[in-house]
């Protein structure tokens, strides 16, 4: 666990040196749990928002793209349950005076059953080697039943628990579980209670006169409203989906591990309209193609997994998240909803409009069921981030840090480097990124030698680094770096944009 705390006190500190992240108004000391994109961040967080919105608009015939209103009429929080139900149940611990969310410290603690269950498989996988059965094993080994079985136990107990809203039920799970507070270990905790997350804020010119709005805590509104309009400007047909990506708010109080759970954050969400009882193939069809997506950048298999959900929101007849292995263990990345007729529903009965869709195939109107995929930006770009910085220990003994992003989501794509700053060189160099930066984000460094320059920008996460040196000036060649590999290859000026294009193909890496 110490090496994966390590690992992300280094993704933070990395994050702020290379203008990727930075706290939120730091010369006045900063806001709790609100940060900004710095140079290289903004690009890389364009670059995701980007890569999802071609593989789900563009990709995609019958799905388009909005881009709703922050602000939207109050009674769209009623409708949709917020104002009533969009609450976390809080706990306090009264010795070391922290505040976390109930839920949360009991799946904390089932998770520790988990990791004694995976412990008992390495150590078995270890032991039999090639010979091992790991189907098998786990179905028949005594404590890794106990363990999962307890796990189990636990998270069905809790989800009975806050469906029925007995906070004082969570307390005493809490209290039953022996759970501590994980900074004090002190077991003296407060009661538990509902605390409702949306920001207010006020429209109008006087305090009188002012209507009470919110800041939206989630964008999927924002398409359900114009599902209509969407519909017959766009001539669509079902199925057919709307995607979105955007602000939102929520007065997280425990708001904590970096970017990954904070006040202002941003979603990329598409809300897919099918057929009532086609929802559940959607439903598969959508947990497939988004798990694919998230493949399709290389980050590993093994980093990702499919998480049912025990306790259903009010609308779901079916939800599961994709957790990613974040450097504090597994957690949600992206939510895969069905989310019933609930919404479309709850808005034809606030607004006294009718929200349904006439099939001409069945000759008949129907609310339109939802299915729903919406994924966290920022969690995304933590994701990305903690698991492309890497320490490699090269041939000479040196360690050199790199930033091993996807190619097509670097901030930087090539960083144009004169090898010494006379002799024509720079003047070689300005013409390569003329001619580049009408398709890519490059730059231009000559400061420092070159091979720390070529540390820098592997630092930087920019996959290729192209030097000019005298050669090119007799034979129009220069020399192309690798920043994965730290291969080195001789080409000609006018090949290095085809060089480029094959690595920042979408075509290359969606398909």
């Amino acid at each position: 666990m110490a090496n994966n705390e390590d690992q992300f006190k280094r993704v933070i500190s990395h994050a702020k040196e290379y203008g990727y992240i930075f706290g939120s108004s730091e010369i006045y000391d900063g806001l709790s749990a609100v940060y900004d994109y710095g140079q290289q961040g903004v690009e890389l967080k364009n670059n995701i928002r980007e890569y999802w919105w071609r593989s789900m608009v563009y990709m995609h015939q019958n799905i388009v793209g909005i881009d709703a209103a922050i602000l939207m009429h109050p009674t769209t929080w009623k409708a949709s349950g917020h104002v009533d139900a969009f609450n976390d149940p809080l706990i306090d611990n009264k010795d070391s005076k922290k505040r976390y969310r109930a839920d949360v410290l009991i799946e904390d603690h089932a998770e520790k059953l988990e990791v004694k269950a995976q412990k008992e498989i390495a150590k078995a996988k270890k032991r039999f080697g090639d010979a091992f059965d790991e189907a098998q094993f786990v179905s028949t080994h005594p404590r890794v039943i106990k363990y999962r079985e307890q796990k189990q136990e636990i998270l069905d107990r809790m989800a009975r628990l806050l469906e029925s809203e007995d906070l004082a039920g969570v307390k005493a799970l809490i209290e039953e579980l022996e759970i501590a507070d994980p900074i004090s270990g002190s077991k003296n905790w407060t009661e538990v209670r509902q605390f409702n997350l949306m920001f207010g804020t006020k429209l109008g010119a006087s305090a009188e006169s002012a209507t009470d709005l919110y800041l939206r805590p989630e964008t999927a509104q924002g398409i359900f409203v114009n599902f209509l309009n969407v519909q017959k400007t766009g001539r669509m047909k079902i199925p057919f989906g709307i995607a979105q990506t955007g602000k939102a708010f929520r007065n997280e109080i425990v708001a904590r591990q970096f970017i990954f759970r904070m006040r202002e954050f941003e979603q990329m969400e598409m809300q897919f309209f099918v057929r009532p009882g086609e929802e559940m193939k959607w439903y598969e069809y959508w947990k497939e193609t988004r798990l694919k997506w998230h493949l399709s950048l290389g980050l590993g298999k093994e980093n990702y997994r499919f998480h049912d959900h025990e306790k259903l929101a009010h609308y779901a007849n079916a939800a599961t998240d994709i957790e990613f292995d974040f450097p504090f263990g597994f957690k949600e990345l992206e939510g895969i909803h069905s989310r019933t007729d609930f919404d479309l529903k709850a808005h034809e009965e606030f607004s006294g409009k009718k929200l349904q869709f006439f099939d001409p195939e069945l000759n008949e109107s129907y609310v339109p069921y939802v299915v729903e995929t919406s994924i966290g930006l920022d969690r995304m770009f933590l994701a990305i981030l903690s698991k492309s910085l890497q320490e490699e220990t090269l041939e000479d003994g040196s360690v050199r840090t790199v930033l091993k992003l996807p190619a097509i989501l670097a901030p930087v794509k090539a960083a144009v480097l004169p090898l010494v700053k006379k002799d024509g060189l720079p003047e070689i160099a300005q013409k390569i990124i003329e001619e580049l930066q009408w398709d890519y984000n490059v730059i231009y460094d000559e400061k420092d030698a070159v091979g720390r320059r070529y540390r820098r920008q592997d630092a930087a996460g920019t996959p290729f680094c192209i030097t000019v040196d005298h050669q090119s000036k007799e034979d129009g060649t220069v020399t192309l770096r690798n920043r994965d590999t730290m291969d080195q290859q001789r080409i000609s000026i006018e090949d290095v944009a085809k060089h480029l294009s094959k690595s920042m193909a979408y075509k290359e890496w969606l398909s």
